[in-house]
């Protein structure tokens, strides 16, 4: 069964036998070379410049933890973006830890623009931090990082706060040129792993600040998280297993093993740009599948996601096409939050290659060509 719902995604056995290593110490040597061998290759994920004094760090605990531990110590009040159920969840997570909370609120399946978030920031600022998920995987929709940055240049004293949960390892995210200060992804999404994992970046504007602010947490202190992660002691036990998967497909797209024929001569930056390619190609051809049917995306082609595509069903009947796709050992997605049942959703992100791409397409073209028939 070919798995293309949004995350977890399809895992390479390669991945899940470096799962199943032999365990080691957690304040051993070996564990600090895992340290080693993962940190420059996630310093490329983030796509940190060489000279860059953002750090990166690994966390045992899911994204949702990560939206909560952003937060510590930033200040009191924050503007959220919600055009989804994960940037909703964020607002949600602010409110429940306190914070004055400002929500930008968007219809799921549009972007917040520029304008948009620059009169929020003038009109009912000032804020300490702003909290964005740059990729919603609810719905599909893409907010370009660019703009967001031009306008975060003019309030320096806002920390940007970026959910890279489905946009890491899948589109180029330039973390220092696009000014963000905080910035975190699953290792179930188009890092391709099991979930149970984070990573993270954090800026040095981002450690100023949170250093000197409150922080009432211990597991989700995120400079206790990044100080242990680069002193190579991690606050309490990680989960070693997946750091051995993720130091190994970390290493593996460096060095091209995932690109298709011909790109696996690619090494470093190169390698990922490459990835990044093909994960554009594949929402183009999944894109161009939907319109010879008819069928419409739920975002405007300039939000669209290179990783998750979010359809809106049409004349389709969900449930049976979800249900004959899995008879055919293909599994997509139902819409999410407020769009179930009158979407569905395809992750093409990962490890998976154009060809399985070009098989699931001929799996869905084979259910509406029996479904016209009769």
């Amino acid at each position: 069964m070919k798995l293309w719902i949004p995350g977890p995604t399809e895992v390479r056995p390669s991945l899940l036998a470096e799962c199943a290593r032999a365990m080691i110490g957690h304040r051993s040597d070996a564990m600090s070379k895992l340290h080693e061998r993962i940190d420059p290759h996630l310093r490329l994920a983030f796509g940190l410049a060489e000279s860059s004094g953002s750090e990166v760090a690994v966390h045992t605990c899911s994204a949702t933890g990560l939206m909560e531990s952003s937060l510590h110590g930033t200040g009191c009040r924050v503007l959220c973006v919600a055009n989804g159920s994960f940037s909703k969840r964020w607002a949600d997570i602010a409110q429940v830890l306190g914070f004055e909370t400002v929500v930008l609120k968007k219809a799921f399946g549009e972007a917040a623009s520029p304008e948009e978030i620059e009169r929020a920031l003038v009109e009912k600022g000032p804020f300490d931090a702003l909290t964005l998920v740059s990729n919603e995987t609810s719905s599909g929709v893409r907010t370009p990082l660019a703009g967001v940055a031009s306008v975060m240049r003019r309030h320096p004293n806002t920390l940007m706060l970026v959910d890279v949960v489905s946009y890491l390892a899948g589109m180029p995210i330039d973390f220092d040129a696009h000014g963000i200060d905080f910035a975190f992804a699953g290792s179930q999404k188009a890092l391709a792993l099991p979930p149970g994992i984070t990573v993270f970046a954090a800026s040095q504007r981002y450690l100023e600040r949170v250093r000197k602010g409150q922080r009432p947490s211990y597991y989700l202190d995120a400079v206790r998280v990044l100080d242990g992660h680069r002193e190579r002691k991690t606050p309490a036990t990680p989960c070693i297993p997946l750091y051995f998967a993720l130091a190994q497909q970390l290493e593996d797209i460096s060095n091209g093993v995932t690109l298709p024929e011909g790109g696996n001569a690619l090494r470093g930056a190169a390698a990922w740009s490459a990835r990044y390619a093909k994960h554009e190609r594949m929402y183009r051809a999944t894109a161009a599948w939907a319109a010879r049917h008819g069928l419409e995306y739920i975002p405007a082609p300039e939000h669209r996601s290179w990783t998750v595509s979010c359809i809106r069903k049409g004349p389709l009947d969900i449930v049976k096409f979800l249900a004959e796709l899995k008879k055919r050992g293909q599994t997509i997605s139902n819409g999410y939050g407020d769009l179930k049942d009158i979407s569905f959703r395809i992750g093409h992100m990962g490890d998976h290659t154009e060809a399985d791409l070009e098989r699931l397409i001929a799996s869905m073209d084979e259910v509406l060509l029996a479904e016209a028939a009769r």
